[in-house]
């Protein structure tokens, strides 16, 4: 039995979209439990469902039927406002664009959700400062985006994304608009940062190498969660 709190529980979740007349069921009982400082990769074909998936983790739509706890919160019976604030509270989000705002320099991007949240804005720099630095970027803190490259922008948004002390990390192909070497320096900066803080991942990715280094993966297959066995070479 693990002795970990949970970061994220999936009970017997569906998700099923309106096709034309017909219905297609994307989660079939999807099950997961991820604990604190797990990192987790989630694999599976184009089209199989992962970013349905990490919505429904992330309480961005809610499942059509099954459980979703957050933080040992149960989540599927909450309102909108109350799902707002856990996700506020509790879930930091990096997706494979890094939607960083153009205006802002490295250090305020990573601030601002702090400042939204009611830190002062002298408290939340030196934070943002403070996780910046551990992802390496001091020599970038002043600079705007446009100035950054590909991976630093990235590196950015995870620091963005656990800028607010997240129980659990949810990142959809973070890595996917990167070179190789790229993808390697932004992976192991976000497992780094990840563990350093104390926080859960779930990384949904099309990297087999890089899902390799994680704790451990599962695949999303017919709407279905189990363990990922990786492909043997050629």
């Amino acid at each position: 039995m693990n002795d970990r709190a949970l970061a994220l529980q999936l009970r017997g979740v569906w998700r099923r979209y309106k096709s034309g007349s017909d219905f297609l069921d994307v989660l079939r009982g999807a099950d997961m439990d991820i604990y604190a400082g797990e990192i987790v990769g989630l694999v599976g074909p184009s089209g199989s469902g992962k970013s349905s998936l990490l919505h429904a983790a992330g309480l961005l739509e809610k499942p059509t039927e099954g459980q979703v706890s957050i933080a040992g919160e149960a989540c599927e019976n909450m309102t909108d406002g109350e799902r707002t604030r856990v996700r506020r509270e509790k879930l930091g989000f990096v997706y494979q664009f890094h939607h960083l705002l153009p205006e802002f320099s490295a250090l305020d991007n990573v601030a601002l959700p702090l400042m939204i949240a009611g830190t002062p804005r002298k408290e939340a720099r030196m934070e943002a400062e403070r996780l910046l630095v551990l992802l390496g970027l001091e020599a970038r803190l002043a600079h705007q985006p446009a100035q950054l490259s590909g991976g630093e922008q990235q590196r950015v948004a995870i620091a963005r994304a656990l800028v607010n002390k997240p129980r659990l990390i949810l990142a959809d192909e973070p890595t996917g608009n990167l070179d190789p070497d790229t993808s390697n320096t932004v992976f192991e900066a976000m497992f780094n940062v990840v563990r350093n803080e104390g926080a859960a991942a779930l990384i949904a990715t099309h990297n087999f190498e890089l899902a390799g280094l994680m704790d451990r993966v599962v695949s999303l297959r017919q709407g279905k969660l189990a363990p990922w066995t990786r492909p043997s070479a050629s």
